[in-house]
């Protein structure tokens, strides 16, 4: 409980709130929003003031009118995945990305227990298996780096995401893509939503009045869904190649993978086996097996 207070309300606290109140502000206004205003007796046309068409009548977002009709399955449904994705956000950003706190016994794996098995294994690499990270002074396991911002080694570390104030890593991975995918389903929903919300105005400047909120918040959020397409995109890639983004992004510089090839990954077992294992498999993972892994060239 002492560890989830400092979470919360540590450095991280003024990010999570800001993302929470500004979430449910933009919620509010797509639910809320009417001018209240009508414009009869000047030619229209939906967003585009000045064309010929019907008189002009300013009208609530899309949620609004089935909530008026009573048709509430998709207002409901938005609501739900919001609360949803909210929920999700304070998951990944407060649970425990792995974080290595003691000595990890799994470095001291074998191929299988012989020492002639052992002997199998080029002297220039064993030193991988004992790294001792500089800061914290623990053995990481392959794949694991020290997090300056949050002061601990971290399991199969992919990233520090200030989004979050939180590291990704092997615990909270999965967790973090499935947040991507749901606030970009719920982006694209808003954005559609505050769209087909613009009205009709006989000029651009009552038009602009009108439809001056609705337009800031279709600016915000079409870059949002932007930035989350990317990001989910890009994640789902690196683990369909079952690498990370610092791997990806660091390579040069990395012990285990600097030595392979430009195009080889000693983790990738195929884009299929590589999701089912991220997204189905849970636990953790030795890693040194898979890169010590029997038959193969480690290097």
């Amino acid at each position: 409980m002492l560890a989830m207070f400092k979470n919360v309300f540590g450095s991280g606290f003024l990010v999570r709130t800001a993302h929470v109140v500004l979430t449910w502000i933009i919620t509010l206004i797509l639910f809320l929003y009417d001018t209240g205003e009508s414009v009869r007796g000047f030619p229209g046309f939906p967003g585009v003031p000045g064309f010929p068409g019907q008189d002009s009548l300013v009208s609530p977002a899309e949620l609004r009118k089935q909530e008026e009709t009573g048709q509430l399955l998709q207002p409901v449904l938005f609501v739900l995945l919001v609360l949803v994705s909210v929920l999700l956000y304070f998951a990944v950003s407060l649970m425990d990305p792995g974080f290595i706190l003691t000595e990890d016994s799994d470095l001291q794996f074998t191929l299988g227990g012989t020492e002639e098995q052992q002997d199998m294994i080029p002297s220039s690499t064993k030193w991988l298996r004992q790294r001792r990270c500089g800061r914290c002074l623990l053995q990481q396991p392959m794949r694991s780096k020290h997090c300056q911002t949050c002061q601990h080694c971290v399991r199969r570390y992919d990233h520090h995401c200030p989004w979050i104030e939180n590291c990704v890593g092997e615990r909270n991975h999965r967790w973090f893509i499935l947040y991507l995918a749901l606030q970009l389903l719920v982006l694209l929903w808003g954005l559609r939503v505050a769209w087909t919300g613009l009205g009709h105005a006989p000029s651009w400047s009552p038009w602009l009045r009108s439809n001056g909120v609705l337009l800031a918040v279709c600016g915000l959020l079409a870059p949002l869904a932007l930035v989350v397409l990317l990001l989910l995109g890009s994640h789902l890639y690196l683990v369909s190649m079952n690498a990370t983004t610092w791997e990806f992004m660091s390579r040069h510089r990395i012990s285990y993978l600097k030595h392979c090839g430009a195009d080889q990954n000693p983790f990738d077992r195929g884009a299929a086996r590589n999701l089912w294992g991220f997204f189905c498999q849970w636990g953790s993972v030795v890693w040194e097996q898979a890169y010590f892994r029997e038959g193969s060239d480690p290097v």
